[in-house]
């Protein structure tokens, strides 16, 4: 069976199950499916509109910005337009889409506090074209304080956003996604983003912890639907670090899928060394290694994202 006959007939736990067959025809498989897919007939289906995702979960180490950047490369793989907004001080999204973000490189705080456009912030990302980046440095590390005093302090990246969103359409430039990274916490940052946001795609870690926190991060979206953004969806939930050798993670996964229903895509992301490496090198996992499970994982959520398609 061909790499496109794959990607085109099996679901996650067949191409799971392939994988394990025998590690050479697995390698080869997996790097015709990231590297070659596009040519083979496997066009994912692109969004009549924008989709603006916002990517959010306030515990730390669940994968938030790992999801972020692979599922932006999955989906700019297959010819969609991506915008990718760094909104954690961190800047790990960016660095590891191989974005400048030393401090004093312009960057989404300049969008935020001092409103410049965000036409003016943006920077190309080399190993992905379909894919460019409004950068963070270290300055966001003070714009929850200085936001405080800022009139509609929650709307200044919608704002800055929506403008941005409605010149590139005007030019004939439109954008098929936006993701946008937040930092661990449920700060005026993260209240931006879900303002601006019209998804919410919510990274969870396979282990008992990352169930505690889950139901803050759900009355704090909640409560932005009430008062700031009523057409905001928690459309997506992804299972990260997932080990299926352990019991715990399939509780996790079974409770996830409980409550969340169809909200939660099929695919599960596995615990990878790939993944964590990558971002040293300046890349996605799908760049730096698109041979590996990792990859054929985001890959394969990426498409899961594409195939819901809600803003079609």
């Amino acid at each position: 069976m061909t790499a496109a006959q794959i990607a085109a007939r099996a679901t996650s736990d067949e191409l799971q199950r392939r994988l394990l067959e025998t590690p050479i025809a697995a390698a080869t498989e997996r790097t015709l499916l990231v590297n070659e897919g596009r040519t083979m007939g496997r066009e994912f289906p692109l969004p009549a509109e924008t989709r603006v995702f916002v990517v959010a979960n306030q515990k730390g180490g669940v994968g938030k910005t790992t999801t972020t950047v692979n599922v932006a490369a999955g989906l700019a793989l297959y010819g969609a337009r991506i915008l990718v907004i760094d909104l954690d001080p961190q800047g790990n999204a960016s660095t590891a889409l191989g974005i400048e973000h030393t401090e004093g490189t312009p960057g989404i705080y300049e969008a935020i506090i001092e409103g410049e456009p965000l036409s003016k912030l943006l920077a190309p990302c080399a190993e992905h074209p379909d894919i460019v980046v409004v950068p963070a440095t270290i300055d966001l590390a003070g714009a929850e304080i200085e936001l405080v005093s800022i009139v509609a302090r929650e709307s200044r990246l919608k704002k800055a956003l929506d403008t941005h969103l409605a010149e590139t359409e005007a030019a004939g430039e439109k954008y098929d996604y936006v993701f946008i990274d937040c930092p661990p916490s449920l700060g005026l940052l993260t209240v931006n983003a879900l303002t601006a946001a019209r998804e919410v795609l919510v990274p969870i870690q396979s282990e008992y912890y990352a169930l505690e926190g889950l139901s803050q991060l759900l009355r704090h979206i909640d409560m932005v639907k009430s008062h700031l953004n009523p057409t905001l969806d928690v459309s997506t939930i992804l299972l990260t670090m997932y080990d299926a050798r352990t019991k715990l993670a399939g509780e996790v996964a079974a409770e996830v899928r409980g409550h969340f229903q169809d909200a939660v895509l099929r695919t599960a992301v596995p615990r990878s060394v790939r993944i964590s490496e990558a971002p040293s090198h300046g890349q996605t996992v799908l760049a730096y290694d698109p041979a590996s499970a990792g990859a054929l994982s985001y890959l394969e959520a990426s498409r899961e994202i594409a195939m819901r398609n809600t803003a079609s």
